[in-house]
């Protein structure tokens, strides 16, 4: 909050009352039947207004919210709001306590927030018998107003730094202004209280009125649409894996026999189209195609893959060896997304244990963004001090290829 620009009426300045000052309108002394509790008070009968020591920062920011997204139900409630605020510094706190009863009121000057003009209701000495050891604050609007003004006002006393203290800041509900006039707090604090605390400086003390109106409320009829589950392609597809329903193509791994469907590989991998949809796919379907190289845990990983889009679950202490040997078997078979979870989940177990070998395994790879991450790691680090030979015989083979790539990126940007 900025500093603000302060007409301040001093002690031993102009004491004129703000009536005289500023004429006050008939419309501003429109009152209301008085219905309150220790909270909230509608404005009472009018009383005589004492000198002014009030002194208003004048500060105003607006900041207008648009309309509401309509929620997935049969209506919605549709409103649109205009915040604002208004600081008010109340100076000669001590001479106007002295100079008025219960019940005396001071006008502030009028204010533009949230789009609409208002001004604050300050009773020194309580606004009513209830409120007679207490001060009294009101938001008031300023008439005329065109149409209903319905606004929500929070009333916050300002420490030494010009921060809200937790403990008086309270917030009215919303209220039709155009009705009520005005609204606020007639025992907003004890005046012993304030008197005895560090919020009240050199005979003056602070308060912020942040003002929320609400506009165009309205009531929109929505249309009502079923709203479809989410998709369980993957489920069925892989049934179809588990049940070899439909199978046409088997492959060896080790001692273990896998089945699946070409089509579905094909669809998956351009290097199973190749293998599977191409000249030779009647000798390869009539027959076991080994797989060399792999385990058959990762090979039924693979296939549980490409058949749902997802890996299935594993404990985290397997899941950085199950993504390294996945990571190859993704580069094998062309699988762009599964080689990208791989260097995701490898990204999150660096360690000290396996920053070399996973260091080797992006370069030969081309993993440059898992490269980059072991490199900025701590395990690098430890690695660099704990295994110097080791490091320099890796880097000489990682570095010169990684400095390429980087310049190769930064031409492309």
């Amino acid at each position: 909050m900025g500093e603000a620009d302060e007409d301040e009426f001093a002690e031993d300045g102009p004491t004129d009352d703000l009536a005289t000052q500023k004429p006050i309108s008939p419309r501003r002394r429109r009152r209301f039947s008085s219905t309150h509790d220790h909270h909230r008070f509608r404005r009472p009968p009018p009383r005589p207004t004492p000198p002014a020591p009030l002194v208003h920062a004048g500060i105003l920011t607006l900041t207008a919210a648009g309309d509401g997204a309509p929620s997935r139900s049969a209506s919605a409630i549709v409103a649109g709001a205009v915040c604002g605020h208004h600081v008010l510094k109340v100076a000669g706190y001590s001479r106007s306590k002295d100079d008025g009863p219960t019940g005396t009121l001071i006008d502030s000057p009028p204010f533009r927030a949230g789009g609409r003009t208002w001004f604050v209701e300050y009773h020194p000495n309580g606004s009513s018998w209830e409120a007679r050891d207490y001060i009294s604050l009101f938001l008031a609007l300023d008439y005329p107003a065109a149409g209903d003004v319905s606004a929500q006002v929070k009333i916050s006393l300002h420490d030494q730094c010009g921060k809200p203290v937790p403990s008086y800041s309270r917030t009215t509900e919303v209220v039709n202004f155009s009705e009520q006039g005005s609204w606020g707090f007639s025992q907003f604090i004890e005046r012993g209280i304030l008197e005895k605390s560090k919020y009240l400086r050199d005979d003056f003390f602070t308060v912020r009125f942040d003002v929320t109106v609400l506009k165009d409320v309205r009531t929109e009829e929505t249309p009502v649409v079923v709203a479809p589950p989410p998709s369980d392609m993957h489920c069925h597809f892989g049934k179809f894996l588990s049940s070899e329903v439909g199978a046409d193509v088997k492959f060896r791994v080790g001692n273990q026999t896998f089945s699946a469907h070409r089509l579905v590989l094909a669809a998956r991998s351009p290097v199973f189209k190749a293998e599977l949809c191409g000249q030779e796919k009647e000798t390869i379907t009539s027959q076991v195609i080994p797989i060399d190289g792999m385990e058959a845990e990762v090979f039924s990983t693979l296939l549980t893959f490409i058949y749902t889009d997802a890996l299935p679950e594993m404990k985290e202490q397997e899941e950085s060896a199950m993504a390294r040997q996945l990571l190859v078997a993704a580069e094998r078979y062309h699988l762009v997304r599964l080689k990208l979870i791989c260097e995701a989940k490898l990204c999150k177990h660096i360690d000290a244990n396996f920053a070399a070998t996973i260091l080797a395994l992006a370069e030969q790879h081309n993993c440059h963004g898992l490269k980059e991450a072991v490199m900025k790691s701590d395990a690098f680090l430890q690695l660099a001090r704990s295994h110097p030979s080791v490091l320099k015989q890796l880097m000489s083979r990682v570095v010169p290829r990684w400095i390429l790539f980087r310049r190769k990126s930064r031409s492309r940007s």
